[in-house]
């Protein structure tokens, strides 16, 4: 396994100089833009059914091809586990409708009592940023979030994804036109670039734009000048205490740990066992899959992960028995590699995060231990995101999610599916919020409703001043009536206008015929 370029797909002030933009490049990714807003404008009319009905084609769409797209991810990016990428396509698509079909983000929102009509405003365009560690899952999330929501999109893939991406943004798109939506509604950047991204993040015609990825793509986006979204980097601390099921905790910790080779931000960063118990749950992960390395294979992962002065990006989603193979020692069949620490802070490299199957394990005295190595390893990152604990104990549940900087703390699950709510009732998501402490203005799970705004119709609220009626009205059909009743005005062209049209005319049919041919 050779080391690879730890730069991120950086849009940072700190990336490499950036190339010059073709203007050709961008002038066909205008044409997006300009077609996105056209299909936003005409989507913002549609009503529930008609909304509902094309969210389900594309979700139906995207669930046929779940398998093959996991199977192309894995070979594009060399990422991950086909049957779990193939999970997260089916929840990302199926079961996001089965989550939030119910919901009702079109009509008005009447409250007699508060004399308030609440008119739901859709973002517009929404330009999303779409990661290499789970591209066709964000993919499929953040487009049928948009649909539900009545937002155009335009993804925007990190090249080491941009095929697969590409073609499950067509697939998707095909299936929303034939269902009814505005062509135009789904797009997707076949060829992303830095210098291009740059420009696209900052263009005033973005009404929103949607960053998962690194900690440089969301700092960008927020320098952007546009409306964002982002997401802060997990480093999730787990407890098991005396009082946890030793069994389910190991099973469901190595199971966490494994799922598509711990790709998911999610995932367990640093065990914390109470020394009572340490044992025991060491023997029960064992069982599982768990391989418990020795002081010396513990270093030589240290070497591989971290001796090149940050993470070695080529262990990303890669088996543990591999990553045990380049370090210089054999785990075969193991789904995770266990390396015991004595340090929990951020000096010890092992307990920052790792999007590979490798799990710090650390013992505590009790839980006041438990919280200070907890709340010191997320010191440097992490901060806002996830902890997992597995107990019985009720305040030391509540003593543990209290004191720790994490918005989601769960609860004898496994953190990877059960933060992102996948094994939760947290609203199933791609992008995690990771709040204040985490520098993202998203303190939640992304959903929906977090893509549509309110008009308040607010009335005098004095007694005398009566409240309309408005369960039958549609503001959209009200809309159309009142734009019809407008005359238009002619355009007056000169008696003999012949050649400006002629000239009109083959100018319209030239660039035509540059965007048909670029």
């Amino acid at each position: 396994m050779k080391p690879a370029d730890k730069r991120e797909f950086d849009v940072s002030e700190t990336a490499p100089p950036l190339l010059r933009v073709p203007d050709a490049v961008y002038e066909q990714t205008l044409l997006k833009i300009e077609r996105s807003r056209w299909a936003a404008a005409q989507f913002q009319k549609l009503d529930r059914a008609k909304t509902e009905r094309i969210v389900q084609a594309v979700a139906e769409a995207a669930y046929a091809k779940a398998r093959f797209y996991a199977e192309w991810a894995v070979r594009e990016t060399g990422m991950g586990v086909v049957a779990h990428k193939q999970l997260k396509n089916e929840a990302c698509s199926r079961g996001l409708v089965e989550k939030y079909g119910g919901d009702d983000l079109v009509s008005p929102r009447i409250d007699r009592a508060g004399k308030i009509v609440a008119l739901l405003r859709p973002v517009g365009v929404i330009f999303a940023l779409v990661p290499v560690t789970n591209p066709v899952a964000t993919v499929y999330f953040k487009t049928l979030l948009a649909l539900m929501s009545r937002n155009a999109i335009i993804l925007s893939p990190h090249p080491g994804a941009k095929d697969v991406c590409a073609d499950a943004a067509r697939i998707m798109a095909e299936a929303a036109k034939a269902a009814g939506a505005p062509d135009g509604v789904i797009q997707v950047i076949e060829e992303p670039t830095i210098p291009l991204i740059e420009k696209l993040i900052a263009d005033a015609r973005i009404d929103l734009v949607i960053a998962t990825g690194g900690p440089a793509v969301v700092k960008a986006a927020y320098k952007s000048g546009n409306p964002a979204l982002g997401v802060g980097p997990g480093n999730a601390p787990v407890l098991v205490d005396h009082t946890a099921d030793i069994r389910k905790a190991a099973q469901r910790i190595v199971a966490s740990k494994s799922f598509d080779n711990s790709i998911l931000c999610t995932n367990e960063s640093t065990l914390l066992a109470f020394a009572g118990i340490a044992d025991q749950l060491l023997a029960a992960m064992k069982a599982e899959g768990a391989h418990l390395c020795t002081p010396d294979e513990t270093a030589k992962i240290r070497r591989l992960l971290f001796g090149g002065g940050g993470f070695n990006a080529a262990v990303i989603g890669k088996d543990a028995s591999l990553i045990a193979r380049e370090a210089g020692f054999t785990a075969p069949g193991a789904k995770i590699l266990l390396t015991p620490v004595d340090l929990v802070q951020p000096e010890e490299e092992l307990v920052r995060e790792k999007l590979c199957p490798v799990l710090a394990f650390a013992r505590v005295d009790g839980l006041g231990q438990a919280i200070s190595s907890a709340r010191s390893m997320m010191r440097k990152a992490g901060r806002g995101h996830s902890a997992a604990i597995h107990s019985r104990h009720e305040a030391h549940i509540v003593a543990f999610a209290a004191a720790l900087p994490a918005l989601r703390v769960v609860v004898n699950a496994g953190c990877s599916l059960g933060a992102s709510g996948f094994e939760t009732n947290l609203g199933p998501s791609m992008t995690i919020g990771t709040g204040f402490a985490g520098g993202s203005s998203l303190s939640e799970n992304l959903s929906p409703r977090h893509l549509v705004q309110f008009v308040n119709v607010a009335y005098n609220r004095e007694d005398a001043e009566l409240f309309g009626n408005f369960e039958s009205v549609d503001p959209f059909a009200s809309l159309a009536a009142t734009s019809t009743s407008v005359r238009p005005v002619p355009l007056s062209l000169p008696a003999d206008a012949s050649d400006l049209r002629r000239t009109l005319r083959q100018i319209i049919l030239e660039e035509l015929n540059a965007v048909l041919t670029a």
